[in-house]
């Protein structure tokens, strides 16, 4: 894209004010700032005009598939679970956008080393699991890899300089995750710096449209792709492409499957999943009443009892229905730090603006079924989201050395 180009598409939504410091740019800058308004997805602020509503539908509990009864059927999952791998059918999808922040470190989350004894990265974790299944079906799984515009470069490099942890890198597709601008509550965007527009992801629903808009929707087909297994970044403990998991899924006829684990406590701050307007959907933590928390199912054991791990399993054919309708836009205010009109960095103390964003919960809400599929907390469940704590790298050390992973 060149500086006409820009300027056409800038004043055709108003946002002339982007280009204000072009001529004072270095090249380079140029460069960025012309590449960034290419890659942004300026559609977004369309939807300011929508009316925004929080009101929820009637919650109803969503049976899990237990793993009492996964156990008494796992030859069975396995064995179609397997045959479906070996056929290539299915694709792993990692999300990888978020950096190391929380963590004390500046790059990507997923270079972080939890290691003790030697180095042991969030990536390595995360491939060596997906490598236990390319050797039992003896046939290479394609992992797309969903980057964002911070740390495309950083992940990418690392990837190489690694030599992909021996993984095949002809079967690694790397992609930059769509990002929305965020605005004024004028709709008018700010700017970070004189060379870069304010930016953030547009959400954990967004790895399909940023896929399609990548032009992978095309390679999904050439490949006779039909499920994609997606999972995030900081869970060093989940296991992908699960063929058990995989052949439950196919089984039970539906659109998704979602790994879910049985929650710590009735409160414990994490989605649950449950029918909504008796469609599947996920209710938040801060959205559970006392009354849920506290409903039975038939065992007697609690309703509301199983957490998502943002492990799922959707059927490609069945995203094709939801890039064609109109996803709900969660439009937030947030406290956005900008330059002003003489170039000067302002960090506001209250919300200033907005930020759009797409969630998963939202595109099942769109889908017809879902099995949540229960796997064991200790196997599967290892986040890393704090430095200490809850939730943390020291936790995940814990539970990585309980499954006999040496670190």
């Amino acid at each position: 894209m060149n500086r006409e180009n820009a300027y056409k598409l800038l004043s055709s939504i108003g946002q002339e004010h982007v280009l204000r410091y072009f001529d004072e740019l270095s090249e380079d800058q140029q460069k960025i700032l012309l590449s960034q308004i290419e890659e942004t997805d300026f559609s977004v602020l369309s939807r300011l005009s929508e009316t925004q509503t929080d009101l929820k539908g009637t919650f109803s509990p969503l049976e899990a598939m237990q793993y009492t009864e996964i156990e008494k059927r796992k030859e069975e999952f396995y064995d179609v679970g397997i045959k479906t791998l070996k056929e290539g059918k299915v694709a792993a999808l990692l999300l990888a956008g978020g950096m190391g922040t929380r963590l004390g470190a500046d790059g990507p989350k997923g270079v972080y080393d939890i290691g003790i004894t030697k180095p042991l990265y969030i990536f390595e974790c995360l491939i060596n699991n997906l490598m236990k299944v390319v050797k039992e079906t003896g046939r290479w799984i394609h992992l797309f890899v969903m980057t964002s515009e911070k740390n495309h470069d950083a992940t990418v490099q690392f990837f190489k300089e690694k030599d992909y942890f021996g993984y095949n890198e002809e079967m690694v597709t790397f992609f930059k995750q769509d990002m929305a601008p965020a605005c004024d509550f004028n709709g008018k965007l700010y700017m970070e710096e004189k060379y870069r527009i304010s930016t953030s992801p547009n959400g954990n629903a967004g790895w399909y449209s940023s896929m399609l808009r990548a032009g992978l929707g095309k390679k999904l087909i050439e490949e006779g792709i039909e499920w994609i297994n997606i999972f995030a970044v900081d869970n060093v403990l989940q296991r992908m492409c699960d063929p058990y998991f995989i052949g439950a899924t196919v089984l039970s006829d539906v659109a998704v499957g979602s790994k879910v684990v049985r929650k710590a406590s009735p409160d414990e701050k994490v989605g649950v999943m449950c029918l909504e307007d008796g469609k599947p959907s996920i209710v938040e933590y801060y959205e559970l009443s006392e009354e849920m928390m506290n409903a039975k199912d038939s065992n007697g054991d609690p309703a509301y009892n199983y957490g998502v791990i943002l492990n799922y399993l959707f059927r490609v054919s069945d995203l094709e229905s939801v890039a064609d309708n109109k996803m709900p836009m969660h439009i937030v205010k947030k406290k956005i730090p900008y330059i002003d009109e003489n170039g000067d960095q302002v960090s506001p103390e209250e919300p200033n603006g907005y930020k759009f964003e797409q969630l998963v919960l939202d595109m099942i809400k769109q889908l017809s079924s879902c099995l949540p599929y229960e796997v064991i907390r200790d196997k599967e469940f290892a986040p890393i989201k704090n430095l200490t704590g809850v939730d943390s790298v020291d936790t995940a050390r814990i539970l990585l050395q309980k499954n006999g992973i040496e670190i």
